[in-house]
């Protein structure tokens, strides 16, 4: 194993930071790079842009994910975070490490033919960075054909890579309702208009959209994962409040989901008496991996080495990227089951063994011979 990607690790686990306030990792970050002698550029408040300049304007640019999750770390490992309530609970520490590691490879490099781009991105977990780097001009700047990236995931062998071809994740949204009823007497229901009642019926309905609306080859889910409402036992509540998600992969399927809901929030609100205000924020478009770039790689790789994945309903904002070019997005493994390595993205025991970020690294050397940059 590369002793820097382990040390690279060790330091970014153990200052984990939150959307775009990413002060402390965004300064380890640029030190690493202009360490290799990389000049860099700021983006997106603490983003980072290095450029490897080929004969080429052309440039092929790889991702990495900065940012970590308000999550209280619970591992076992040696060097936990240091910034109590958060962690870095979904691998962006090893993703950085990766592309740092290959960055050190690619500035060795005497010549190349087309430019290489790295991008260090903040805000994946939310809002959404890809966004703004994109805004920024950042892909018309340095010519940006195509990009490419690394997810760890230990819903697979440690070591193996995750390959889809077309959908590999959904688009997401995220809704929030508020239903206003009119408060009562528990005794004397009939003088106020139930607002749990209502949120009751407006569940079951909701649940309807997915099993009677939608194709059932076509994958979607509506998730419902706070409620809230009421003041006692004995008082007809006045107001409930949910949360929740919604996905597909197919954008006419998604758009579908929020029309049907918008459809039952005004027959709940006609039947119940109620009003009922749903604020549905669309967040990252589905990541759909390049056909040619996954044939590419694929063919290059030993059967042993990878495993097709089934689409998953996670979501990332790498699919705005793919939105602008062809791009690969693909997962490493990290489950290691000796090692009790086996706890899901976004938990607070989710860790892995630092000698995986050598894998990662050697794909990006591969895609960079197969994309003849060399």
């Amino acid at each position: 194993m590369n002793p820097k990607l382990k040390q690279y690790r060790i330091d970014l686990h153990q200052i984990p930071e939150l959307a775009f306030d990413l002060y402390k990792t965004h300064a380890y970050v640029k030190g690493v790079l202009e360490s290799f002698g990389y000049q860099t550029e700021t983006v997106a408040k603490t983003g980072l842009i290095a450029v490897k300049k080929g004969i080429s304007d052309e440039a092929i640019a790889f991702r990495s994910d900065m940012d970590a999750l308000p999550v209280t770390e619970q591992t076992k490992n040696l060097f936990p975070s240091k910034h109590p309530g958060n962690m870095h609970a979904c691998g962006h520490d090893g993703h950085m490490s990766m592309l740092l590691g290959f960055a050190e490879v690619v500035s060795k490099i005497k010549s190349l033919k087309k430019t290489i781009v790295f991008i260090f991105q903040p805000a994946e977990e939310g809002p959404g960075g890809a966004k703004v780097i994109i805004e920024a001009g950042i892909f018309e700047k340095y010519h940006i054909q195509k990009i490419f990236g690394i997810h760890l995931y230990p819903g697979l062998t440690e070591g193996k890579y995750g390959l889809a071809n077309g959908p590999m994740m959904a688009q997401n949204g995220e809704f929030n309702i508020t239903i206003k009823g009119k408060s009562a007497h528990g005794a004397q229901p009939h003088l106020g208009h139930d607002a749990i009642l209502a949120a009751g019926a407006l569940v079951t309905q909701y649940h309807t959209i997915i099993s009677r609306y939608i194709d059932p080859l076509d994958p979607a889910v509506i998730t419902i994962g706070t409620i809230h409402g009421g003041e006692a036992r004995n008082i007809i509540a006045h107001d409930v409040k949910l949360t929740g998600t919604i996905r597909s992969f197919n954008q006419e399927i998604y758009a579908k989901l929020k029309h049907k809901m918008r459809d039952i929030d005004s027959g709940i609100g006609i039947s119940y008496d109620v009003q009922i205000k749903n604020d549905i924020i669309d967040y990252y478009p589905p990541v759909i991996n390049d056909h040619k770039l996954f044939e590419n790689l694929k063919k290059h790789l030993h059967e042993t080495q990878f495993e097709i994945l089934r689409p998953m309903m996670f979501a990332e904002d790498f699919a705005f990227y793919q939105e602008k070019v062809p791009g690969l997005f693909v997962m490493l493994g990290t489950q290691n089951t000796d090692k009790d390595f086996i706890h899901p993205l976004h938990s607070c025991y989710f860790d892995f063994d630092e000698s995986v970020l050598d894998k990662g690294v050697e794909l990006y050397q591969l895609i960079l011979n197969i994309e003849s940059a060399i």
